[in-house]
């Protein structure tokens, strides 16, 4: 199976299907913007409003944290991952690491 044919959700039960669990699935990320969008981000704070430079990065961290989730589910020859969370933290001031998780299940 493909990672994209993976069906990822957040809800406990996929309707119409039965499933046995697998196990837990994981995908990491940890990201990091340039200096110049850090200078530009740290002019933004000054003035207030969104920082587009973090939303970038979160949203580009929160895809591949998806898309490794899926990859990891593959692997474990799941049909697809139910209850899938995130949850992100910062380790510096311009990285962020952002973890997706839920169980992975094979359709009966």
């Amino acid at each position: 199976m493909e990672k994209s044919e993976i069906l990822v959700t957040t809800t406990e039960h996929v309707p119409g299907h039965d499933y046995e669990i697998i196990g837990e699935v994981f995908g990491l990320t940890t990201q990091s913007k340039n200096v110049v969008k850090n200078i530009g981000a740290g002019f933004k704070n000054i003035v207030g409003g969104e920082i587009k430079a973090y939303t970038e990065l979160l949203t580009e961290a929160r895809d591949i944290a998806i898309d490794r989730l899926r990859q990891n589910a593959v692997k474990m020859g799941a049909d697809a991952v139910v209850m899938m969370r995130f949850d992100s933290d910062s380790i510096s001031a311009d990285m962020e690491t952002v973890a997706a998780y839920g169980t992975a299940v094979k359709f009966k």
